[in-house]
């Protein structure tokens, strides 16, 4: 199967997906007393924890350095808790899949709708934040949406093969875990791009999540339009990276019911 029989497959069980969206957005606060509070909250103490340390501790020189780490950490903990949701969403829901006719690339996809409605659940308290520390908002934010879908592209190739590849080899969650750490680093988030040498730069953007920062600060952040060049370099390497992983996904995917 290729990756146009796997949109179609998707677009087929559309409504199995809204559906399994949904309940896992139920399930994931059920018994909660904030309940969906604590997508605000969990990024929220992050950024203050964040905010203590680099202005307080280590005196970094920068106006609005709090509302500047949400427009990044917003985004990235989409990617994070989209890989480590998706690479588990196999393994996880074994029984769904040992039925004959359940499609299995819908909990790849799954996973990752649930974080970015998370994420676009958290969008309005950003905006309150940076209104609060008057940060201008303007015409920039109408690229918020191509940004989004580009990350959107890249993070479900990149689940696509990791859920595959961890059904068979259960070392890829922890190995995945130990580089997002690295890769947090990496990307601006705790630091403005300009921080970096210039000799490194080329490698922070080359990480792909460290362009996608760093335009989501610019649209949000600064109120500049992203440059869209690398926007288009991020994209095209996204593209490839779901027509890969979706390759890898199917290549797998008849030995799921096997290895669960």
């Amino acid at each position: 199967m290729g990756i146009f029989d796997g949109i179609r497959a998707c677009y087929e069980h559309r409504a199995l997906i809204q559906n399994l969206v949904a309940r896992q957005l139920r399930a994931r606060y059920r018994g909660s007393i904030l309940g969906f509070l604590w997508t605000f909250l969990n990024p929220l103490l992050l950024m203050l924890v964040y905010s203590l340390v680099f202005t307080v501790y280590m005196r970094v020189k920068m106006d609005h350095y709090g509302p500047f780490v949400f427009c990044g950490l917003l985004p990235w903990l989409w990617f994070t808790t989209s890989l480590i949701e998706g690479t588990t969403s196999i393994v996880s829901s074994g029984g769904l899949i040992t039925r004959a006719m359940f499609p299995p690339e819908v909990l790849p996809v799954v996973a990752v709708l649930t974080n970015l409605m998370n994420y676009l659940f958290s969008l309005p308290i950003l905006l309150v934040i940076l209104l609060i520390a008057k940060v201008p908002i303007g015409i920039a934010l109408v690229a918020l949406p191509a940004i989004m879908a580009v990350q959107l592209v890249l993070i479900l190739g990149g689940v696509f093969a990791l859920s595959a590849l961890n059904v068979q080899y259960r070392d890829v969650l922890p190995i995945l875990q130990n580089l997002l750490t690295f890769w947090f680093f990496l990307c601006p988030i705790l630091y403005p791009l300009s921080n970096v040498p210039e000799k490194l730069k080329p490698l922070t953007l080359a990480s792909l999540m460290g362009s996608l920062v760093v335009s989501y600060q610019d649209v949000l952040f600064y109120n500049r339009f992203p440059a869209w060049d690398h926007l288009a370099i991020v994209a095209a390497a996204g593209i490839a990276i779901l027509v890969l992983g979706y390759a890898v996904f199917s290549r797998f995917r008849e030995s799921f019911a096997e290895w669960l």
